[in-house]
């Protein structure tokens, strides 16, 4: 800690409080509103990551959030930069995870004048991020960068926006660092009367999502699933909150969802729901659970208190992490001979059948055969990222995420995740395999970044499925305009060309016994690499075609 006499320059003072808070790695795209605080990273103990946009910077600032469970640190410039971030900070909200954007800004004595990439930060961020501030002192910093940690990871976990005034960083202060913030929690929860609802219970069920787990609360929640025989499902990409090869585990519950599934969560009696906040699309559209009083007896478990009974009355609204969750049931007594085991085993066999065995479909590349090989390939710490489209469906139907932190992908449907995720993982993780999937459109979003992992040599694979359109979107076209497309199709770029031309490996893939060993020359080339696969159009989920959907619309619209 820093002597309070010794004066500081504000970005000076900044980058200690990062220092102070135990940060090794920030991304950023540089600019001239915030050079103090680049000039003070230069001899700090701090991993500066260049990005090749803000966006793709602010996605690897909360996809490190999403692996730590501490904020991810992004730094832009002022104006477009911010608005180009908006993308990462609007996903760290909708997935609850700790995120601080720092943010250059005009310098103090022209704000409000719409000075040169002037933006009121308080007015465009304030409906996405949990707090919005400008630090006007730089005796106020460490306070501020305190309270930004401190907001970002208590209670539901989410993003934070601080402002930077250009010549408040030039500013000196003599103020002292703050201390490392730890997130508060609530106290362990108090579990009797849950444990007579479950003894009571016929037909128990539970969904885990959301964040503020860790490994150890895993391993606590699937000790506590075995000694209760409970089923267990995942919500809408947070598979790796289960063992997903487990026996207890019952499936994914969101997009593409088992029908078998949606009926068992439905005929449960106990629903206990541990970290998520069951949103639009974990609930199939509000549809899976009742609004607001659900027809299951409702036991919610989430450590922010404003979430308890936001959308849903819960019968049982406990306050608390779903690591403090797992462990007092993981300490809680058994119950006897429970009536719902047999359940449980019918569950674990109707998610295998499932998803074992991936159906055939138009094309000399099968997708789905491709998902099912990397799934007995990959080691279990392997961490897959990905963004959205259509190509999703595949990898949440046919891997299965072994162990907590292999799965970084984004629950609000972000396009362009994928590829700076993969970046970050693999700075954050080395040793571990990391693997991108993007659909050609997603891609493009940020495939930019690809520039990145060549630069500071970060071997990931990353996966293109192409079928040369905007898939969900023209999906959705053919069902509710059939045969009238319009706005959707895409002519992309040789990929393979594009990974060798940033210095990095790339193949193209047609059919899929070529996959896995162009998959394994990657891995061998010890580079960024890309594999180009091309998937049939026709080929637009793992159950059905796009012809089939096309016919169906066709027959609806003519009765």
């Amino acid at each position: 800690m820093m002597n309070a006499f010794h004066p500081r320059t504000g970005g000076r003072i900044l980058v200690d409080q990062l220092l102070a808070q135990g940060v090794e790695r920030v991304t950023c795209v540089p600019g001239e509103s915030y050079l103090a605080v680049l000039d003070a990273l230069h001899d700090a103990a701090i991993d500066v990551v260049i990005c090749r946009n803000e966006g793709g910077a602010a996605m690897m600032a909360e996809a490190a959030g999403k692996l730590t469970g501490r904020p991810g640190i992004c730094f832009v410039t002022r104006g477009p930069g911010a608005t180009n971030a908006s993308h990462g900070v609007h996903i760290a909200a909708q997935d609850s995870t700790p995120m601080i954007l720092f943010v250059g800004q005009v310098e103090r004595g022209m704000i409000g004048r719409e000075a040169f990439q002037e933006l009121d930060y308080r007015a465009v961020f304030g409906s996405m991020a949990k707090w919005v501030v400008e630090i006007d002192s730089a005796a106020r910093v460490p306070e501020l960068v305190a309270r930004a940690f401190r907001v970002a990871m208590q209670g539901r976990p989410g993003p934070v926006v601080v402002a930077l005034p250009e010549d408040m960083l030039v500013e000196t202060a003599a103020v002292a660092d703050v201390p490392r913030i730890e997130p508060a929690a609530p106290a362990r929860p108090d579990l009797t009367h849950f444990s007579d609802m479950l003894a009571k219970a016929e037909n128990p069920f539970v969904i885990l999502g959301g964040t503020r787990w860790t490994a150890e609360g895993v391993a606590a929640m699937v000790r506590a699933a075995e000694r209760l025989a409970l089923p267990v499902g995942t919500t809408f990409r947070r598979a790796d909150r289960f063992p997903q090869d487990h026996p207890n585990y019952a499936g994914d519950v969101g997009i593409g969802q088992n029908p078998a599934l949606t009926a068992r969560i439905k005929a449960a009696d106990l629903l206990i729901v541990v970290g998520t906040r069951l949103s639009e699309i974990s609930t199939g559209g509000y549809t899976l659970v009742d609004v607001p009083n659900p027809s299951q007896a409702l036991v919610h478990v989430h450590p922010g208190a404003e979430e308890l009974g936001r959308v849903y009355a819960p019968m049982l609204a406990l306050q608390a992490t779903p690591d403090d969750f797992a462990f007092a049931l993981d300490d809680m007594k058994p119950v006897e001979s429970p009536r719902w085991a047999a359940a449980t085993i019918e569950a674990n066999a109707a998610y295998r059948a499932w998803t074992d065995a991936p159906k055939a479909l138009p094309g000399t590349f099968q997708y789905g055969d491709v998902v099912a090989w990397l799934r007995e390939r990959l080691p279990a710490d392997a961490i897959l990222t990905n963004g959205a489209g259509n190509y999703a469906t595949w990898l949440h139907r046919y891997y299965r995420h072994r162990s907590f932190g292999t799965q970084l992908a984004p629950t609000s449907g972000s396009m362009g995740y994928g590829v700076p995720a993969a970046v970050a993982a693999k700075l954050a993780h080395p040793e571990r395999v990391v693997v991108a999937f993007a659909g050609d459109g997603c891609f493009l979003m940020n495939g930019q970044e690809f520039a990145t992992a060549v630069q500071y040599q970060a071997p990931i694979v990353v996966v293109v499925v192409d079928n040369g359109m905007y898939g969900t979107i023209r999906m959705h076209q053919e069902r509710e305009y059939p045969a009238r497309v319009s706005g959707t199709r895409l002519q992309n770029p040789d990929f393979a060309a594009y990974a060798v031309a940033f210095g990095g490996h790339g193949e193209r893939v047609t059919a899929t016994a070529d996959f896995a060993p162009a998959f394994e020359r990657a891995l061998e080339s010890g580079k960024p690499s890309i594999l180009h696969c091309f998937i049939d159009p026709d080929a637009i989920t793992p159950a059905t075609t796009l012809g089939a959907i096309r016919e169906a619309a066709l027959k609806r619209h003519t009765l």
